[in-house]
């Protein structure tokens, strides 16, 4: 996953992540995100071709929507997920991207 340091990193200096906000919340997950976004890749990657709406992995690994829908965003970004052109409905009704492992495209 040492990718993933380098993608932010260039992320960050690019200036692409957003308001000061979105930077400090960065700044302060720090070396957890590292983990975190480990731990979402592998629930999408456990899903299969079924792929996984963030909502799936809020429940699967019981993370806040904040905490997962930026890992989840993180790793689009950096091309380890994709879209599979699916939706599917959240707990609360609303459709999401069904989000599958780069490899499984």
């Amino acid at each position: 996953m040492d990718e993933q340091m380098d993608f932010l990193a260039e992320r960050d200096s690019s200036g692409e992540q957003g308001s000061g906000t979105s930077r400090l919340a960065m700044a302060s997950i720090g070396p957890s995100a590292e983990g975190l976004r480990s731990r979402v890749l592998g629930a999408i990657r456990d899903m299969g071709e079924h792929g996984a709406i963030c909502d799936d992995v809020e429940v699967v690994l019981n993370m806040t929507h904040q905490t997962a829908s930026a890992r989840v965003h993180e790793l689009a970004w950096a091309g380890f997920i994709i879209d599979s052109g699916r939706q599917r409905k959240t707990r609360s009704g609303r459709a999401e991207i069904v989000w599958v492992a780069a490899s499984r495209a």
